[in-house]
C-alpha cells in the first residue's frame, strides 16, 4: 500500500488559496491585474514617454481589474464594463475641472462621493463598483493640474479599458454560478427526500422506508441545511454578489433555514401513529415535487423555469383543495369540550392540515425566490443597471425611490456609509491643501482604504491600515536598499507585488494587504529613477493623515460599533415585523364575518418590515465582515435574524390565508373568535416589540409566553357556537380562524430561542 507523501510546493501553495480565497475570487482578480497593469505602465512610460497616460493607465487597470467583479453572462459584463470607462472618463473630467479651487474640490468631492456610494441601494451594478467609480474620481481631483492634461488623463484611462475588456473575458474568466446556489440545491433536494419518505410512511404504503431510513433522510436534510449556512457564514465578507440574483439567494438561506425547521416538526413519530390525511398527504408530495424543480432551477439557473411554474401552480391548487376539504375534518358534533385534553384535541384535529398548509406556504415562497433569482440571471444589462427588479412592472424610477427611501432613516447603514465616505473624502481633500501635502493622491488613498470596508470597524481598520502601510513601507525601503542602482529589476518585482496585493486582503488580512499595496506603490513609483527610499517616510506621512481623517469621521459617525448596529437593526425589524404581523391579524379579522373586510391588507406594515429587514441585512453583513473575535457569537446572532425571518413569514402567511378567502357573507359575526385572536396577536406583537427593546437598549429580554389554555378555550367555544352552516356543516371561516391561531402559536413558539440567544448578547 502506498503511502501519499507531502504534497509539492506549488500544491500545498493552491491548497491553502483555496482555503483561504474561496472559489479563488481574490486570486483570479489579482492574477489579471498583475498581467495588465506592468504591461500598461511600461508601454506608457517607457514606449510612449507619457507620464499622465502611464499614471491613468495604471490607475485605471488596477481599478477595473482588481476592485470590481462583475457577475452575470459575460456579454453583460462587458457591458458593464463598458459603462464604468465611460463613468470613468466623466468622472475624470469632472475631477480635473475643480482640483484647482479647493472649496470646489471639496464640495463635490462630497456630492460625488454620496451619490456614488448610495447609488448602490438602488443599482446592484454601481454598488459593485463604486470603489472604483471612487478612484476615477479621487485621482484625478487630487492631482490638479491645467486642462491640457484631460487628452491625456482621458487617454490612460482608455488604455485601462481597452485592455480590461479582452482580459476578463480571456483570462481565467469568472463562474457564472452563484456560490450558494449549489449548497441550496442540495438542501431543496434533501427536504424533497425527506417528504417523499415521510409521505410514504404516513400513507402506509408497501413500498414505505423503514423508520431508519426516514432518519437518514432526516440527517441528510439537517445536514445540508447546516452545511449552506456555515457556507454562508464561512467568509467575514458577504459570499455572494450583489445582484438581485444574489440578494434572491441570500433570502434563500433563511427561508430553508425556515423550511428545515417546519419539515423536521413535521416529521411522522417512529411509531408510525401520526395519524393520515389524505389532503395533507398531496400538499407533502407536491411540495417535494416544487422543491425538487427549484433545485434543478438552481443548478442551471438560465434554463426555462416553465417546470418550477407549473409544478408551483400545482401546488397551490392542492393547498386550496386542502384548504376546503378541512372543513369536514372539524368535530362538529362532537360534544364541547370541557377539559384542557379535550380542547387541544378539538384544535389538533386540523394540527395534520395546517403544518401541510404552512409548509406548502414556505414551498411556494422559497418556489418564488428561485424563479425571481433566475429571473435576474436573465436580465438584459440596462435592467441590471437600472436595478429593476425582474418581473415587476413597477417603473425603475419608483422602484429607485422605494429602496432609496427604505435607507434614508437614521438607523441605515448603507446611509451611514455614504454620508461618512462623502465627508471622509471631503475632509481629505481640504486637509492635503491646508497642510501642503506635496501628494494630496495618497491622503485621499488612505482615507479609501479604510472608508471602503464599512462604517463598523473604522478605528481598528485604520489600525491595521497604520500598521501596514508602516510594514509594507520597511519592506520597501530595505527593498530599495537591496537593489541600489539595478531599477531594472523592479519591472520583474511588479507584477509579483500586484499579485500579492490583489490576494492578500482576502487571503491572509487586511493589514497584509495595506503591505503589499505599499510595496507594489514604493516599486511602482521608483521604476526608471533612482531607487529613493525616503519617498516611504513621505508615503507614511500622507497615509497616516488619510487614516486619521477616516478615523475622526468613523467615531463621529459610528461611535459604538458592528455588534450596537446589528442590534439597533435588530430592534428595528422586529418592530416593525410585529406590527406587520399585528396588522396581517386585524386583516383577518376584518374577514371572519364574511364580506369585504372592513380594513385594508397592511401593505404599508408589510413595506416597512420588508425595508428594515433590508436594513438589518446590511447591519448583519457588515458584522461579519468585521474582523475578530465576535462579541456575540455567531450562532446566536443568527438566530436572532432569522427569527424576523419566521415572524415576517408567519405575517405573510396570514395575510395570503384571508386575502384567498373568497367573499362569503353569512352574518355572523364570530365576535369571540375576534377578540380571542386580537388579544393573542396583541400579546405576541408586544412581545416582540418588549424583545426590540431589549435589544436597543440593552435592558432584561423578556421571558417566553406560555400557553394560554384560557384563550384556547374560549376559542373554541366561539367556533362551536358559530363553527356550522345551515346544513351542519363546518365553514372554511372556521377553518381560517384556527390556521391564524397555530400561525400566531408558530410565531409564540419562536420565542423560546430568540430569548435565549438575547440573554446570550446581553453577557
Amino acid at each position: 500500500m502506498r503511502i501519499p507523501g507531502p504534497l509539492p510546493v506549488g500544491g500545498r501553495l493552491v491548497a491553502w488559496l483555496r482555503d483561504h480565497d474561496p472559489g479563488l475570487a481574490a486570486t483570479r482578480r489579482a492574477g489579471r491585474t498583475a498581467l495588465v497593469m506592468p504591461a500598461l505602465f511600461a508601454l506608457c512610460s517607457q514606449v510612449l514617454h507619457a507620464p499622465t497616460i502611464a499614471t491613468f493607465a495604471a490607475f485605471g487597470s488596477f481599478s477595473m481589474l482588481l476592485l470590481v467583479e462583475f457577475t452575470g453572462p459575460m456579454v453583460q459584463r462587458l457591458r458593464a464594463h463598458v459603462g464604468l470607462a465611460v463613468a470613468w472618463a466623466l468622472l475624470i473630467c469632472l475631477g480635473t475641472l475643480v482640483a484647482r479651487q479647493t472649496w470646489l474640490a471639496v464640495t463635490v468631492t462630497v456630492v460625488v462621493g454620496f451619490l456614488v456610494l448610495f447609488a448602490g441601494v438602488v443599482s446592484s451594478v454601481l454598488a459593485g463598483a463604486s470603489t472604483a467609480l471612487l478612484l476615477g474620481f479621487v485621482l484625478p481631483v487630487t492631482s490638479p493640474g491645467p486642462l491640457s492634461q484631460l487628452p491625456d488623463r482621458l487617454a490612460g484611462a482608455g488604455l485601462a479599458a481597452a485592455a480590461a475588456l479582452p482580459a476578463i473575458s480571456l483570462l481565467w474568466p469568472r463562474p457564472t454560478a452563484d456560490p450558494l446556489s449549489a449548497p441550496a440545491a442540495r438542501v431543496c433536494r434533501a427536504a424533497a427526500a425527506q417528504l417523499h419518505a415521510d409521505a410514504s410512511r404516513l400513507a402506509a404504503d408497501p413500498d414505505a422506508p423503514s423508520p431508519a431510513h426516514c432518519r437518514a433522510a432526516a440527517a441528510d436534510a439537517a445536514t445540508a441545511a447546516t452545511e449552506l449556512r456555515a457556507a454562508f457564514d464561512a467568509t467575514p465578507y458577504r459570499p455572494t454578489g450583489l445582484s438581485t440574483g444574489s440578494r434572491a439567494i441570500v433570502r434563500l438561506v433563511d427561508e430553508l433555514t425556515w423550511l428545515s425547521a417546519i419539515v423536521a416538526e413535521s416529521a411522522p413519530p417512529d411509531d408510525g401513529n401520526a395519524g393520515f390525511d389524505l389532503d395533507a398527504h398531496r400538499v407533502r408530495r407536491s411540495a417535494a415535487e416544487v422543491l425538487e424543480r427549484a433545485a434543478d432551477l438552481l443548478d442551471a439557473p438560465r434554463s426555462n423555469p416553465k417546470a418550477l411554474r407549473a409544478a408551483s401552480a400545482e401546488l397551490r391548487e392542492v393547498i386550496d383543495g386542502m384548504e376546503h376539504g378541512a372543513v369536514t375534518r372539524l368535530p362538529v358534533h362532537r360534544p364541547r369540550p370541557g377539559t384542557e385534553e379535550e380542547i387541544r384535541d378539538f384544535l389538533g384535529s386540523l394540527d395534520l392540515s395546517f403544518r401541510a398548509q404552512e409548509l406548502g406556504f414556505a414551498t411556494l415562497q422559497i418556489a418564488g425566490n428561485v424563479d425571481l433569482a433566475a429571473a435576474a440571471e436573465r436580465r438584459s444589462w440596462p435592467e441590471r443597471l437600472l436595478g429593476l427588479e425582474p418581473g415587476t412592472v413597477v417603473q425603475p424610477l419608483a422602484s429607485a425611490r422605494e429602496r432609496a427611501a427604505a435607507h434614508l432613516q437614521r438607523g441605515s447603514v448603507w446611509l451611514h456609509n455614504s454620508l461618512r465616505g462623502a465627508l471622509g473624502l471631503g475632509v481629505a481633500v481640504a486637509l492635503a491643501d491646508a497642510t501642503g501635502v506635496q501628494h494630496s493622491f495618497w491622503v485621499l488613498l488612505g482615507t479609501l482604504s479604510v472608508l471602503r470596508s464599512n462604517a463598523l470597524n473604522t478605528g481598528q481598520n485604520a489600525v491595521r491600515a497604520l500598521g501596514g502601510t508602516l510594514v509594507g513601507s520597511v519592506l520597501g525601503a530595505g527593498l530599495l536598499q537591496l537593489i541600489g542602482d539595478h531599477s531594472t529589476v523592479l519591472w520583474f518585482l511588479l507584477p509579483l507585488a500586484v499579485l500579492v496585493a490583489g490576494i492578500a486582503p482576502a487571503a491572509i488580512s487586511f493589514a497584509a494587504g495595506q503591505a503589499a499595496f505599499t510595496v507594489t506603490l514604493v516599486i511602482l513609483f521608483n521604476i526608471g529613477r533612482h531607487p529613493d527610499w525616503h519617498i516611504v517616510l513621505l508615503r507614511i506621512e500622507d497615509i497616516a493623515l488619510g487614516c486619521g481623517v477616516s478615523v475622526l469621521v468613523g467615531l463621529f459617525f459610528w461611535p459604538r460599533g458592528a455588534t450596537a448596529a446589528v442590534d439597533r437593526a435588530l430592534a428595528a425589524a422586529y418592530t416593525d415585523s410585529a406590527r406587520y404581523l399585528a396588522g396581517a391579524v386585524r386583516y383577518a379579522v376584518g374577514r371572519c364575518a364574511g364580506g369585504p373586510p372592513p380594513v385594508a391588507a397592511p401593505e404599508e406594515e408589510n413595506r416597512q418590515a420588508a425595508a428594515a429587514a433590508r436594513r438589518l441585512d446590511d447591519a448583519f453583513r457588515s458584522y461579519l465582515a468585521e474582523r475578530g473575535a465576535k462579541p456575540v457569537p455567531l450562532a446566536d446572532m443568527t438566530t436572532l435574524v432569522t427569527g424576523v425571518v419566521g415572524l415576517r413569514l408567519a405575517a405573510d402567511a396570514v395575510l395570503g390565508l384571508w386575502q384567498r378567502a373568497g367573499e362569503q357573507p353569512d352574518g355572523t359575526d364570530r365576535v369571540d373568535a375576534r377578540l380571542v385572536l386580537m388579544g393573542t396577536a396583541d400579546h405576541v406583537s408586544v412581545w416582540y416589540r418588549n424583545l426590540a427593546t431589549g435589544l436597543d437598549r440593552g435592558t432584561s429580554v423578556p421571558d417566553p409566553m406560555p400557553p394560554d389554555p384560557a384563550a384556547e378555550a374560549r376559542l373554541v367555544t366561539s367556533l362551536r357556537r358559530d363553527l356550522s352552516d345551515e346544513d351542519g356543516k363546518a365553514t372554511d371561516t372556521a377553518v381560517r380562524i384556527i390556521w391564524t391561531a397555530d400561525h400566531l402559536d408558530a410565531a409564540r413558539r419562536l420565542q423560546s430561542g430568540l430569548a435565549a440567544a438575547a440573554r446570550t448578547a446581553e453577557t
